[in-house]
C-alpha cells in the first residue's frame, strides 16, 4: 500500500506513487465551487433539501448527524434555528415530537445535541470512557448517592431535572440537590439514564433500557468503526473535511489514531483526494466529487444560527469563507465588535455580513440592534431586496410582527434598510407571510 502523505507540492494535480492526488485551488472561481459543495452537503442551496414540516426535520438530522442544543433565548433556540434554515414548514415544537417519537436522542457530540436514534450506539464509546474514568465528567463522583438515585428512579420511576434543581424540595426524601443534580448528569452521561421529555430546558430522565426503543443496535463500536461512521457522516454533511475537523472535540481514546489512519488508507486506494486552499489548509472529499453536479446559486439569503453546523468550526470557516466569525456572548460587553449574539447571514454562496437581534415575545417584536454588511461582491439592491425576504420570514419564525433597526453598517445602507423595514411593518407581510 502507498503510503499516505498530506501534501504541500505546487502544482494543480500532484500523484503520489500512482495513487494520492492533491488539487490546488489558486482561481476564485475554483473556490466558489469548493465552497457551493460544501453549502449544498449541508442542505444550504436547495430550498427543501430534505422535504417540508416534521418529515423533512427527521431527514435533515439524519443527514446532519445532530443538531446542538444551546439554552440561550434573545432569539428562536439554536437547535430549532437550524432546522428552520433547511425545513419549510418547520415549527419548533417538532423538535419535542422527533424527541416523543423515538427519532432522535439526547447526548454529547462536541456539546449537548440532538442524534439520530440510529446513531445511539456511536455515544457509547463516550458513555464508556467517563464511566471507567478515562477521561471525566465530574472529576469527583458521589458513587453512593448515583447509586440511590438510580435506585429510587428505577422503582418511582422518571425524575425530572426540576426536581433535584431546587433548594425546598417538593417531595419528602430528595437529597441536597446540588449533589444529586451533579449525580444525575453524571448518570446521564455515563449512560444509565437518558432524557425521555422535556419542557422548554426542564428535562425528564429515565432508565435507558425503559427509554431506548428495542431495535435500537447497542454494539459498541471500536476507534475503527467510529472512524468509518464519522468519515462518512462529515463527508456526507460538509462536503470536505480536514483531519482536525473530522474528530472536532471528541475526546475518545484511540479515535484520532484510527481516523488518521483510515484517511490515510483511503487517500492511498484512490477513494480520497485532498485539496489545498490558498491558505495553505488541506482537505479531503470523496474523488471525483469536484466534478458532480453542484446546485445553482439562488438570490435567497439565509439568517443562520451561531450553532449553526456550517458555522460551528470557525476556523474551516475562516479558511473555507474567509468570514472571521465568533460569537460574542462570551466576550465581555466593552469588547464586543458585532453584538452579543450575531447570526451570520450567508447570500449566494458567500458570508456577508452578521446580524444582532433580540426578539421581544411580550410584545411580538423583532429587534435588529445592529446590522453589518460587509465587503462582497453583490449588487446593493439586491443584497437588499434578499434581507428584506430573509427578514420577513425571520420574523414569522420568531412569533413577531414587527421589526425595527437600530444600527446598520456600512452607513449609507441604514436609511435604505430602515425604509424596507417599515413597509414590510406597513404591508402586515411579517403577520400575514403573503
Amino acid at each position: 500500500m502507498a503510503s499516505a502523505l498530506w501534501l504541500h507540492q505546487e502544482g494543480t494535480h500532484v500523484i503520489v506513487q500512482g495513487k494520492i492526488t492533491v488539487i490546488e485551488i489558486k482561481r476564485s472561481q475554483d473556490l466558489a465551487r469548493l465552497r457551493r459543495l460544501v453549502l449544498s452537503a449541508q442542505g444550504l442551496l436547495h430550498t427543501q433539501p430534505f422535504g417540508r414540516g416534521i418529515q423533512g426535520a427527521r431527514k435533515a438530522i439524519d443527514h446532519l448527524g445532530y443538531v446542538q442544543i444551546d439554552t440561550i433565548s434573545v432569539v428562536e433556540r439554536a437547535h430549532h434555528h437550524v432546522f428552520h434554515a433547511r425545513v419549510p414548514n418547520f415549527k419548533p415544537d417538532m423538535t419535542h415530537q422527533l424527541l416523543l417519537d423515538g427519532d432522535i436522542f439526547e447526548y454529547w457530540t462536541h456539546a449537548a445535541a440532538f442524534i439520530p436514534i440510529d446513531d445511539f450506539r456511536f455515544s457509547l464509546p463516550y458513555k464508556h470512557a467517563i464511566k471507567s474514568g478515562q477521561t471525566h465528567w465530574y472529576k469527583e463522583r458521589d458513587h453512593k448517592l448515583m447509586h440511590e438515585l438510580l435506585a429510587r428512579i428505577r422503582a418511582e420511576g422518571p425524575v425530572r431535572s426540576r426536581d433535584v434543581e431546587s433548594n425546598t424540595p417538593k417531595r419528602a426524601g430528595w437529597w441536597d440537590w446540588k449533589p444529586a443534580k451533579k449525580a444525575l448528569e453524571q448518570l446521564y452521561m455515563e449512560g444509565d439514564l437518558m432524557v425521555t421529555n422535556r419542557e422548554g430546558f426542564q428535562k425528564t430522565y429515565d432508565l435507558t433500557e425503559r427509554v431506548l426503543p428495542a431495535h435500537v443496535n447497542t454494539q459498541m463500536p471500536g476507534p475503527e468503526a467510529f472512524a468509518a461512521h464519522l468519515l462518512e457522516q462529515q463527508l456526507r454533511c460538509h462536503g470536505l473535511v480536514s483531519l482536525k475537523g473530522l474528530t472536532y472535540q471528541r475526546r475518545i481514546p484511540g479515535l484520532r489514531q484510527a481516523m488518521k489512519m483510515l484517511v490515510s488508507e483511503r487517500l492511498a486506494s484512490g477513494e480520497l483526494e485532498q485539496v489545498k486552499i490558498s491558505s495553505g489548509d488541506m482537505f479531503v472529499l470523496e474523488t471525483g466529487a469536484l466534478e458532480r453536479p453542484i446546485p445553482r446559486l439562488n438570490n435567497r439569503m439565509l439568517i443562520l444560527s451561531p450553532f449553526d453546523n456550517s458555522v460551528i468550526q470557525r476556523d474551516r470557516l475562516k479558511a473555507l469563507f474567509h468570514f472571521d466569525y465568533q460569537i460574542e456572548c462570551y466576550v465581555p460587553a466593552a469588547r464586543r465588535q458585532y453584538g452579543y449574539f450575531c447570526l451570520p447571514l450567508l447570500y449566494r454562496g458567500e458570508f456577508i455580513g452578521r446580524m444582532d437581534c433580540k426578539a421581544h415575545r411580550k410584545i411580538s417584536h423583532l429587534e435588529i440592534k445592529s446590522l453589518h454588511i460587509e465587503n462582497h461582491p453583490f449588487d446593493e439592491e439586491q443584497v437588499l431586496e434578499a434581507f428584506a425576504e430573509a427578514i420577513r420570514h425571520f420574523c414569522q419564525f420568531q412569533a413577531c410582527s414587527t421589526v425595527s433597526l437600530t444600527e446598520a453598517q456600512p452607513r449609507h445602507l441604514e436609511g435604505r434598510l430602515q425604509s424596507v423595514l417599515k413597509l414590510l411593518d406597513e404591508h402586515q407581510d411579517i403577520v400575514t407571510g403573503t
